[in-house]
């Protein structure tokens, strides 16, 4: 079978995204399926990669987004489409794409759109509406989208919380972390100052300002820690004078994901603190690396962390800082461990599997559930 995946949100520094649709890509290519990849890029391209074929459409820049482009021009996309004649299709996104579902029903093509995103914590990042206009605003595009798709995906119950409440069910498939790059190594011995890592687009829902924040708050109460940034965006430039008088190094983009699996292993707590983050591949990669992670508690990353393997705190620099303190006092061979353990319950096998169940490729995984909504009212 072909199976053809349409996603904005990729470019060479781009994260969650590039990093999820190559082990989609591994994942079918391995099961004897064909992976075609439509994304959208500053030239046409057609290349054979190891793991699947990437299409590359002309596509504009988003101003203020640091890099990224978008598939704007959606009859290019459909023609692109027609000529590739897929069996199935996924589409990673809810705003300029979501037209594509219609393409796929014209066509009799299956299709699935993956919610990586909460759109009404994306309208409270990016505009002045209030908790209620942005809940309202995002349950009658949600609406819509779904009608476009024969199903929804959701990776975490925080990201399918916005889809249930309009009675809308989605399938839950968690994304998962390569185990094998991402692993406890031997760490280089330290100065005693606990060394804290940002793993983060430095974009404005991510919030990497709270970093900072919270080791401003750790200073000031007398405890001493050091924090690394590893990433880059449009916030680039703020967060460097927000961090001047703090012990903060930005090392912008990693390309090499063994520099970030060094980087994430190195550290004693990583720092998940985006109030609406979807699902944290950062973190779970943090984990895989037996790194503790302290997670914003409004956002799907509080999932990942249980017990030992972390602490959940408001998206705040007192109570981050708090939460912060309170792990680092858990003994380090008990949180390292529960780190560990609970990333090897999310391989990519399980997330590939899953997906191509959901194709009616596979025997249904027994990872697999089916979210339903909940009661209205």
């Amino acid at each position: 079978m072909r199976i053809v995946h349409v996603a904005n949100a990729y470019t060479p520094r781009s994260g969650g995204i590039r990093t999820t649709v190559h082990a989609l890509g591994h994942g079918y290519r391995c099961a004897g399926h064909e992976f075609v990849l439509v994304v959208p890029g500053p030239r046409a391209g057609d290349e054979d990669l190891p793991w699947g074929r990437r299409v590359t459409i002309p596509g504009p820049r988003v101003p203020g987004s640091g890099g990224y482009r978008v598939l704007a021009d959606l009859r290019r996309v459909r023609a692109a489409l027609d000529a590739l004649d897929p069996d199935r299709l996924e589409v990673s996104d809810r705003l300029t794409l979501r037209g594509l579902g219609r393409w796929a029903t014209a066509a009799g093509v299956p299709s699935i759109v993956i919610a990586h995103e909460r759109v009404d914590g994306i309208l409270r990042a990016f505009t002045p509406l209030g908790a209620r206009a942005a809940q309202q605003a995002a349950d009658r595009h949600n609406a819509t989208t779904a009608d476009c798709f024969d199903r929804v995906v959701t990776t975490t119950a925080f990201a399918a919380q916005e889809f249930a409440r309009i009675g809308v069910p989605t399938d839950h498939v968690p994304l998962g972390v390569d185990l094998e790059q991402f692993r406890p190594a031997n760490r280089a011995p330290t100065d005693g100052v606990p060394l804290l890592v940002l793993c983060s687009r430095l974009s404005r829902e991510k919030r990497p300002d709270l970093a900072i924040e919270a080791l401003r708050v750790l200073h000031r109460g007398g405890f001493p820690a050091r924090l690394v940034i590893a990433g880059s965006g449009p916030l680039t430039a703020s967060l460097r004078r927000r961090a001047r008088g703090l012990p903060v190094q930005l090392v912008g983009h990693l390309a090499d994901r063994a520099s970030v699996a060094d980087l994430l292993g190195a550290a004693d707590v990583v720092l998940a603190p985006g109030p609406v983050e979807t699902f944290g591949l950062a973190a779970l990669e943090a984990l895989a690396c037996g790194t503790p992670v302290v997670a914003a508690s409004t956002s799907a990353v509080a999932e990942l962390v249980t017990g030992a393997a972390g602490r959940r705190a408001r998206p705040e620099p007192p109570a981050l800082a708090a939460a912060i303190a309170a792990l680092l006092a858990v003994p380090k061979e008990q949180r390292r461990n529960a780190a560990r353990a609970r990333a090897e319950l999310f391989p990519w096998s399980r997330t590939t599997d899953t997906m191509l169940a959901l194709h009616g490729l596979t025997a249904p995984d027994s990872g697999h559930r089916r979210a339903q909504p909940a009661a209205q009212g």
